[in-house]
């Protein structure tokens, strides 16, 4: 934890009860409550109150991880400028969206990802990306108009932001992304190259790499769906399989599997020791460890495809590859594969609708971003406009 964040804390500083979110915060010293007329939490600090809102989401797992560590991130910061959440003004925005940008001094804000209580730990492990601030900003925005309603603070000062449209809502208008056809296309030739395989676990480690990469381009999942499927979530039902999926906002979703899906699946559980597909009654883990049998967090599986995007870009790079596609491997997150696998159905044809459907996006609007036809036809167009034009005879008339 940052130095001076952590000499403000005192050895009586209590956590909040277990479950509630206090785990997800740091032991910052208690402070006051404010003296607003009506308070309609019961929260004697900004870390129980910051806790109240968290426990709003924990229906939502990965929600609750993400809007927990911005809310950490400002806490530590605020500490740091000893300053509360009723203390943020425009001035202090403006200073900790610069700070988002560049966490300094970086040897007390950036570090190697390390357990949250680790004494290694930092909240940082580099400077925030455009649309991770944006994000970012977005998440805190929430959390503002949530304490407000609360009676915590007298105002939220996100509404003071003048360009506040452009900064919250600017997403870009297409997925940008993902792999592009011809960088996926090399992608799977490499992870599918043949390998000199010096051990069990080498060969066992090779399989579940690619049957990863498969399940997320295929299904689309997000990491943690990844991470918590099980192999009964494989069913059929009148000769056609199905994924059963619950995602995001914990709603129950089927997907429909592809027989490619269905091969790699059979190969898998051949790498697992067990016989063809899954039975209707099997809740084993579907990815599992190395021991063949317990199941692997969502982070281990992010590090380990990130870990795949690496060796890939610098394989590519050995080959003279493009520098354009060694740097989008080296960029690309899980995530990406969701984007991949969403924007290669829109170009293979899936309509929009059963495109939503298998995204399991709430809107069209959020599907349609994956769509670049119009790009491709505005591109297209645009080419009538050229320097050289056909040569003027003699008796034209300038």
């Amino acid at each position: 934890m940052p130095t001076e964040v952590t000499k403000q804390q005192s050895p009586g500083s209590r956590r909040l009860e277990k479950n509630s979110g206090s785990d997800l915060l740091p032991k910052l010293s208690l402070l006051d409550a404010p003296r607003n007329d009506v308070l309609l939490i019961d929260a004697k600090s900004d870390v129980e109150a910051v806790a109240a809102w968290l426990r709003e989401y924990q229906a939502s797992p990965q929600t609750l991880k993400s809007y927990r560590r911005e809310a950490e991130r400002l806490l530590l910061w605020l500490a740091n400028q000893n300053n509360q959440l009723r203390d943020m003004n425009r001035e202090l925005l403006r200073q900790y969206e610069a700070f988002l940008e560049d966490p300094q001094p970086a040897e007390q804000w950036v570090g190697p990802s390390k357990p949250r209580y680790h004494a290694q730990w930092r909240p940082f492990r580099g400077g925030l990306s455009p649309a991770s601030r944006r994000q970012s900003l977005i998440i805190l925005q929430g959390l503002y108009s949530w304490l407000v309603e609360a009676g915590w603070v007298r105002h939220n000062p996100f509404v003071l932001m003048r360009d506040k449209a452009r900064r919250l809502k600017n997403q870009t208008q297409t997925i940008e992304r993902y792999l592009e056809r011809d960088l996926w296309a090399w992608f799977w030739q490499w992870l599918n190259a043949p390998v000199k395989l010096t051990s069990e676990r080498e060969a066992y480690e090779h399989a579940r790499r690619r049957f990863i990469v498969s399940f997320a381009y295929l299904l689309a999942p997000r990491i943690s769906e990844m991470a918590n499927a099980r192999m009964e979530d494989f069913q059929e039902r009148e000769g056609r399989w199905w994924w059963i999926v619950v995602g995001k906002g914990s709603k129950l979703a089927r997907i429909p599997v592809p027989d490619d899906m269905l091969e790699c699946l059979i190969e898998w559980r051949q790498a697992l020791e067990l016989n063809g597909l899954p039975s209707y009654h099997e809740p084993t883990p579907l990815i599992r460890a190395l021991d063949k049998q317990r199941d692997i967090s969502d982070n281990q599986l992010y590090r380990l495809i990130k870990g795949t995007f690496n060796e890939a870009a610098d394989a590519l790079e050995a080959q003279d590859g493009k520098p354009a596609y060694v740097s989008a491997l080296r960029r690309a997150t899980p995530h990406w594969l969701r984007h991949t696998a969403i924007t290669h159905q829109a170009q293979s044809g899936v309509s929009l609708r059963y495109l939503a459907e298998s995204a399991r996006h709430a809107k069209l609007d959020t599907t349609s971003r994956y769509l670049h036809t119009e790009d491709n036809e505005w591109h297209h167009e645009q080419q009538r406009h050229r320097l050289k034009t056909a040569p003027k005879t003699s008796s034209d008339p300038l």
